[in-house]
């Protein structure tokens, strides 16, 4: 049975409205940091606990298929139970499974941990968005909100290698866990004297069939791309593994449409705007993913960089992120998402050509303007992702289509890490650049795909603007 709860609350000052967004996008910050501030660590915690690639798979894959198959299920429990409320606990959940992380003697449970912080972080992102998206009534001011949210979460993503390098030199990996405690404190203080409670409209029962068979998929079909390329495609295991990764799938889509409060509205799915940016989200997070931990095998095994010069190299990519993030939110407010994402699909394409043809003494400067490349396209697609998929529905709604499109971005990461990770699996460090050719084909792709997802948009969506 469906609760209906009020929601309405006085209006909210506009200096307040913006400060509870930068609450909320420091919280965000956090989530898309953790997502690939490990990436450039994997060598240093394979070295320290005695851990091959496969293993170290799973230490971002752990975090990233956890995140993916909860989010949806923790926007319900903030609709029901009180957005901030479950902001907060997960706020200390993620904290206290930093500090997990950072105290792990063990890959195993290193790789318990990490999972523990995707819990966390599950009741972040899409609570979050839901936040900012009651606190903004305004439909264009809400826009820009959106476009400032998912150009931070866009930064943190690109800004994660070159953190991570600079903590690993100085502190050593584990740095790169303890650096979490300190802004978690911050959050919870903040987010207790500036952010309202707020809760849905209409508040959903659990979907626990729906809950369980979207975690069983997920993590069956990255649990394949993971290990298959070592034990065999034909192997018994990795077929066990296909086989449970279709039959979950299905029964799940099969659930969902039987069940009168699903996990998921399929139904959003029938608007053709918000399935293009589900599906962009997905080849967005495959090419960022990919590019990093190419980048990372790459330059400290097959070129001998340290963690600190491999950090470094990306600062293009987080440049191009910083500087093109707050400018796309800025253009999608103005003229729709359109524009931003055919930007956004030319630069990563054009990054992705640029190292099809890597080889063990491709000059630096090749590498970096592609990294530059890939950061200016990643930078200009997420606002108008997020708007795509938020945009035109009601607020109550808004918690759910963000809570998708995000649980959609994490399922690219995990993909991208698992398919970069099996083409290098067992490589030697002199083939490491033949390897990942076909990961920056993969990246090209991706790059072309948003092309195509922003030109299906159709032209009559930029006239629409922030008001979508």
């Amino acid at each position: 049975m469906t609760t209906t709860i009020l929601a309405d609350r006085p209006a909210l000052s506009t200096r307040r409205r913006w400060t509870v967004l930068a609450v909320c996008a420091l919280s965000m910050f956090l989530v898309g940091l953790d997502t690939t501030i490990v990436n450039v660590g994997l060598p240093a915690i394979g070295r320290g606990l005695g851990v091959g690639t496969g293993g170290l798979e799973w230490v971002v894959d752990a975090y990233t298929v956890v995140l993916a198959g909860l989010l949806i299920s923790a926007g319900a429990l903030a609709d029901r139970f009180g957005r901030r409320r479950v902001f907060r606990c997960g706020l200390t959940v993620f904290g206290l499974a930093s500090l997990a992380c950072a105290l792990a003697p063990s890959p195993g449970l290193l790789v318990a941990a990490r999972a523990a912080q995707g819990v966390g972080a599950s009741m972040l992102s899409p609570v979050a968005l839901a936040i900012v998206v009651s606190a903004m009534p305004d439909p264009r001011e809400r826009a820009r909100a959106i476009g400032v949210w998912a150009s931070v979460f866009g930064l943190s993503m690109a800004a994660g290698p070159v953190t991570g390098g600079a903590l690993i030199a100085a502190f050593g990996w584990r740095s790169v866990f303890w650096i979490n405690a300190p802004v978690v404190l911050a959050a919870l203080v903040l987010v207790a004297v500036f952010v309202p409670e707020s809760y849905g409209r209409r508040a959903r029962r659990l979907d626990l069939p729906g809950q369980s068979l979207l975690v069983l998929a997920l993590g069956s079909a990255v649990a394949v791309l993971i290990e298959a390329p070592r034990i065999g495609w034909t192997s018994p295991a990795a077929l066990a593994g296909c086989a449970a990764a279709v039959l979950a799938s299905a029964g799940f889509v099969r659930v969902e449409r039987r069940r009168p409060e699903p996990l998921m509205d399929l139904g959003l799915f029938r608007r053709a705007p918000f399935a293009l940016a589900a599906l962009g989200a997905v080849a967005l997070f495959v090419a960022l993913n990919v590019s990093l931990l190419l980048n990372t095998l790459y330059l400290q095994h097959a070129r001998g960089w340290t963690a600190l010069e491999t950090g470094a190299a990306t600062l293009p990519m987080a440049l191009g992120a910083t500087v093109c993030a707050p400018w796309s939110g800025a253009l999608v407010a103005r003229l729709g998402p359109r524009r931003p994402l055919l930007l956004a699909g030319g630069f990563i394409a054009a990054g992705g050509l640029c190292l099809v043809g890597l080889g063990r003494d491709t000059g630096v400067a090749l590498f970096l303007a592609a990294y530059l490349l890939i950061g200016v396209g990643f930078g200009f697609a997420n606002a108008p992702i997020t708007n795509t998929a938020v945009g035109g529905l009601p607020a109550d709604r808004a918690g759910v289509a963000g809570a998708i499109t995000s649980t959609a971005r994490q399922v690219g990461a995990a993909i991208g890490i698992a398919v970069a990770g099996g083409l290098v699996t067992g490589v030697a460090p002199d083939g490491l650049a033949g390897a990942s050719r076909p990961g920056w084909l993969l990246v090209t792709a991706c790059g072309l795909f948003l092309v195509a997802v922003a030109r299906a948009s159709g032209p009559g969506d930029d006239d629409r603007g922030g008001s979508r």
